[in-house]
C-alpha cells in the first residue's frame, strides 16, 4: 500500500462521518437549502485560496518570470486551476467555481450578502479576519475559514497539497443531489444552476482532478515520512474543521427552519 494509500485509509472514518452527518437529512425546503449554500459557499471560497496558494508556490505568477523548481506540480497544479477557476459556465462561457455557485445561490433566492462583503472587504485589502468581521459571519464559519488560512500561512506544501485534497467536495454526501434534485422540481427549476455546478464537481473532482490532487501530493511529499505526517495532519484538522462546520449548521436549522425532516431518500 503507497503512502497516500494509508493516509486516505486512515482518514476514512472521519470522512465518512462527514459524508454521512445528520445534516443531511435537515434538508428538506427550499428554505434549509438557502441555510445551508449560505454557509457552504465559504468552503467553495476558501478551498479556491488553498488552490492557489498552491499555484503560486509551484508556477511562477510574478515578473520576471522565473522556471518552477517542480515542472511536473507546476502542470498539474495549472491544469486543475484551469477548470476550477474558468471552467465551461454550460452556457457557451466560462466561470470559476466560485462564482457560479453564486449565481446557483440567486437563482435560488439564497442571499449573498455575506459572502460578497467578504469580497469586497478583500478587494480593498482587508485581511480575511478582518473581512469575516465586517461581515459578521458566524463564528462556525470564522473557525473553518481560519483553519484553512493557518494552513496556507504556514507555508507548508504538503500540508496545502492535503488540505486541498482530502477537503474537496467530494465530501458532500451522494444523497445530496437528490434532495438537490427533488427541490429544484418543486421549485419550478430554481436551482438548476446548482445542479449544474454539483455535476461539474462529479465529474471533476470524482475524475481527473482527484487523481491529479493525488499525483501532486505525491510529487511533493516523496519518500520523506516527515512531509508525510505534516500530509496526515492538515488533512484531519481540515476535515475535523468540516464536521464541526456540518456539526453547528445542522444545529442551526434546527434553530431556524421549523419544516420536520426529510424521509424516504437514501
Amino acid at each position: 500500500m503507497s503512502e497516500f494509500e494509508q493516509l486516505s485509509s486512515s482518514l476514512q472514518p472521519l470522512r465518512e462521518s462527514i459524508v454521512n452527518h445528520r445534516l443531511y437529512q435537515r434538508l428538506h425546503s427550499l428554505e434549509s437549502l438557502h441555510v445551508f449554500m449560505e454557509h457552504h459557499v465559504f468552503a467553495v471560497w476558501d478551498f479556491m485560496s488553498l488552490l492557489k496558494s498552491l499555484q503560486r508556490s509551484l508556477s511562477c505568477v510574478e515578473v520576471p518570470w522565473r522556471p518552477s523548481p517542480s515542472p511536473t506540480g507546476c502542470r498539474l497544479v495549472n491544469e486543475i486551476v484551469l477548470g476550477e477557476e474558468s471552467d465551461s459556465d454550460g452556457e457557451g462561457g466560462y466561470v470559476s467555481h466560485f462564482e457560479l455557485y453564486l449565481s446557483a445561490m440567486q437563482q435560488a433566492g439564497a442571499s449573498t450578502t455575506s459572502i460578497s462583503t467578504v469580497i469586497k472587504s478583500l478587494e480593498v485589502g482587508a485581511s480575511h479576519g478582518t473581512a469575516l468581521a465586517a461581515a459578521s459571519v458566524r463564528p462556525a464559519i470564522c473557525q473553518f475559514v481560519d483553519t484553512t488560512f493557518r494552513t496556507i500561512e504556514s507555508g507548508g506544501l504538503c500540508a496545502i497539497a492535503s488540505a486541498f485534497t482530502f477537503g474537496r467536495e467530494d465530501l458532500l454526501a451522494d444523497v445530496f443531489e437528490q434532495i438537490v434534485s427533488r427541490l429544484n422540481s418543486e421549485s419550478s427549476g430554481h436551482l438548476g444552476r446548482f445542479e449544474y455546478y454539483l455535476r461539474r464537481h462529479i465529474e471533476l473532482d470524482g475524475g481527473q482532478h482527484g487523481a491529479m490532487a493525488q499525483r501532486l501530493m505525491e510529487e511533493l511529499c516523496g519518500n520523506e515520512p516527515d512531509h508525510w505526517e505534516s500530509a496526515r495532519a492538515a488533512a484531519k484538522r481540515s476535515l475535523e474543521a468540516r464536521r464541526h462546520l456540518w456539526d453547528s449548521l445542522a444545529d442551526y436549522i434546527d434553530s431556524q427552519v421549523s419544516e420536520p425532516s426529510l424521509s424516504g431518500l437514501s
